[in-house]
């Protein structure tokens, strides 16, 4: 087992109403099946954060990183597969039909923009006591709230 925890990089999406991209993770995914996510996932070897964080939003749902707004925040957990995990999370802005994302096929179902007072539907399909992509998200809303959006 490794001793160093997986970096993941993640991008809290955000469109012109201040809603954030989500998108329903399929069920037959080892992490988190049936759940609602962000836009994210693990580094490849030798990439940087920002390098992973550009990669993934544009293989997630073929917009690409226009400007990172800025960071959300730091998060390790350990999924069901027993791996420990240290993710990177920014509030981002994309280039791109806002509309029509294009899903990763197979990776995910259905999409939404999130609205702050809709951070409880982040909890369906989740451990009662994980509740860490709802933490996220009531994170990057405080970031909006922040800088002004």
């Amino acid at each position: 087992m490794p001793t160093e925890p997986l970096r993941c990089a993640g991008a809290l999406i955000v469109d012109d109403d201040g809603r954030i991209f989500i998108q329903r993770r399929s069920p037959d995914r080892a992490i988190f099946p049936n759940c609602w996510d962000i836009v994210g996932g693990h580094l490849e070897p030798g990439e940087e954060v920002a390098e992973a964080l550009r990669r993934e939003v544009t293989e997630e749902t073929g917009w690409s990183l226009s400007h990172v707004l800025g960071l959300v925040g730091e998060y390790r957990w350990t999924g069901d597969d027993g791996l420990d995990r240290l993710e990177t999370d920014f509030l981002v802005r994309v280039d791109g039909d806002l509309s029509r994302p294009r899903l990763e096929a197979g990776k995910h179902t259905e999409f939404r923009w999130l609205g702050e007072e809709d951070v409880a539907l982040l909890d369906e399909h989740r451990d009662i006591n994980d509740g860490l992509i709802r933490r996220i998200a009531e994170n990057g809303f405080a970031a909006l709230r922040s800088i002004g959006l």
